[in-house]
């Protein structure tokens, strides 16, 4: 299965680690498809796309294609218009849409730990810093969703921060790739 591929029950994850420390971040299966459907909006708009066409562009399940526009349309990044010119299009432009902002409406908060916000988290003795390495984790996280918007992303340019982090001689290899030092 590739990096992008998931289950059709959408239950799966795609795993970003990061190959230093060997950590994961997890993007679910939900919030990759809603994303990617806002990209094949983002490639037609302002024209309408149908949901068929988009599940089948992206190979994205009917059934969570459809969850996944109700929510995008909650949240009033998306519109839907019915009839033969109908479909889904985005409510804003696509360079005014963040990655994060698609992926809040999936998942709530970029980070979490346990379900709690890391600046929420108290821990005891030796372990009492790590809640200031989750938030400047969560930092910079948010630093390349936040900055990456939909049409960065069509256009296949993005900002010059991320190009160089996906320059880094590590950034494409996962932590079981790495030769133990």
């Amino acid at each position: 299965m590739q990096p992008w591929q998931t289950r059709q029950d959408g239950l799966s994850r795609v795993g970003l680690q990061d190959s230093a420390e060997g950590e994961t971040v997890r993007i679910t299966a939900r919030v990759d498809y809603a994303v990617r459907a806002a990209l094949e909006l983002a490639a037609v708009a302002p024209e309408a796309m149908t949901s068929e066409r988009i599940a089948t562009a992206q190979a994205i399940p009917s059934r969570f294609l459809q969850a996944i526009l109700r929510d995008l349309q909650h949240a009033r990044l998306v519109t839907s218009q019915r009839g033969r010119e109908g479909g889904y299009r985005l409510a804003l432009p696509p360079a005014e849409i963040s990655l994060a902002r698609v992926m809040r409406v999936e998942q709530g908060f970029l980070a979490d730990v346990h379900g709690e916000r890391p600046e929420d988290l108290d821990y005891p003795g030796p372990a009492s810093a790590l809640a200031t390495v989750w938030v400047a984790a969560r930092a910079s996280y948010r630093r390349v969703l936040e900055e990456v918007t939909l049409a960065d992303v069509v256009a296949g340019r993005l900002p010059a921060h991320v190009s160089e982090l996906v320059e880094l001689e590590d950034a494409w290899r996962s932590f079981g790739d790495i030769p133990a030092r």
